[in-house]
């Protein structure tokens, strides 16, 4: 099974090319199904059919859905914030407190992301194409799942029998069965929170396809796109950029010579894209918005000419990290494209490398031969960051 993910800056038509993916993915003989994470819903009018939170079938074999958040968070949520609760309360943690803790900032996302990955675990589907909300939204939602299960590893043991263990040193030889029930619910929690990361980290299933228009503004922030995810270990793999002007030839006139400018600003674009060595496809501006499956099959046949839908680019993906030696140590290389530009900070936390880059922040963890030495200096290179490392004494005697 493929998931793909289209995310985007707002207004760029990342819904009509999910959309179309799906449909061409089930015209090839698939079983696909579409889902919406995004809360504006607009996959319903891509397909000028209604949609709701369990899969319903468009077509033979295409299905879609969209995700209601609200109806998540009243409902899962709302019991596991009962179990965190008691398991804070039996910390010795005040009820105003515990109340506090278990307000998870971006729960609703993270839910979200949960119910695409039952869907596509449990479901027939051969692929799931996911229309992400934009592009701000989609980061801070592909990184939760990393973010809240680090959350729960430091609240709690990720062994259960530990949970129990603190439990019962603190009330006790029998701590009650609603504590027992509640470490349970917690330990589901963290081994699902995993298997979704797993899943968004699985580059052979999943990957991420950027929908940009080819303007200076929006191409900056996939390019910054670009480098958070892969910070991230998420895919990339392909850019679409949508709505490119048709070439005015040789015409004349005012809009014969607007249409060249404009096309030849958009050319300069997608040169500059294309330079960052992923795949980039071009989907020309139409007269009339694609709405059903006819109309995002003619689409489909403009954005995959080669007929497969799920095709990624066979190019080899470089390790995030690989280690060299230098004159005076080691050098860490860091993969994942960089504009040297970027506002970019490290800092050594124990065993972990922080690279924030552009305000987006990844612990690393640093490989063995590395931990026991110091960070001397840092450069950014082509694709990516070097680190230079020197042994340290002091860190060799503990």
């Amino acid at each position: 099974m493929r998931v793909l993910l289209f995310t985007g800056k707002g207004g760029v038509g990342k819904t009509t090319l999910a959309a179309a993916t799906a449909a061409a993915t089930v015209a090839a003989g698939r079983k696909a199904l579409v889902v919406s994470t995004d809360p504006a819903h607009s996959l319903a009018d891509a397909f000028g059919h209604e949609l709701g939170p369990r899969p319903s079938e468009l077509d033979t074999g295409l299905f879609g859905a969209q995700i209601d958040t609200r109806r998540l968070v009243d409902g899962a949520w709302e019991e596991m914030r009962g179990h965190l609760r008691t398991l804070l309360a039996g910390a010795g943690i005040d009820e105003l407190a515990a109340e506090e803790l278990t307000a998870l900032p971006g729960v609703e996302e993270l839910l979200a992301l949960a119910e695409v990955h039952r869907l596509a675990t449990t479901g027939p589907w051969d692929a799931v194409i996911v229309d992400c909300g934009p592009t701000a939204e989609t980061l801070r939602l592909l990184a939760l799942p990393e973010a809240v299960g680090s959350y729960l590893e430091r609240l709690f043991p990720t062994h259960r029998r530990v949970v129990r263990g603190l439990l019962a040193g603190v009330a006790g030889s029998s701590a009650p069965a609603r504590w027992d029930a509640a470490a349970d619910a917690i330990g589901r929690l963290a081994e699902h929170l995993e298997a979704v990361r797993s899943l968004l980290v699985d580059q052979e299933r999943t990957s991420v396809r950027l929908v940009l228009t080819p303007e200076r503004v929006v191409a900056a922030e996939t390019r910054r796109t670009l480098t958070a995810l892969a910070l991230q270990g998420i895919r990339v793999d392909g850019l679409v950029a949508n709505r490119l002007l048709p070439d005015a030839g040789t015409g004349r006139g005012a809009a014969a010579n607007w249409l060249r400018t404009r096309r030849a600003e958009q050319d300069a674009v997608l040169a500059e894209l294309r330079a960052a060595e992923v795949p980039v496809q071009t989907v020309g501006y139409r007269a009339c918005e694609p709405v059903g499956v006819p109309a995002l099959l003619e689409l489909a046949g403009e954005l995959y000419p080669d007929g497969d839908p799920l095709a990624v680019s066979t190019a080899s993906t470089e390790p995030l990290l690989s280690v060299g030696a230098s004159e005076t140590g080691y050098q860490l290389r860091v993969s994942f494209p960089l504009d040297v530009d970027a506002d970019l900070d490290l800092a050594r936390v124990d065993d972990e490398l922080a690279i924030t880059v552009d305000g987006r922040r990844r612990l690393v963890a640093l490989p063995a031969a590395l931990r026991r030495c110091e960070v001397t200096g840092a450069e950014i290179v082509d694709g990516g960051l070097l680190v230079d490392f020197e042994p340290d004494p002091r860190l060799w005697i503990r």
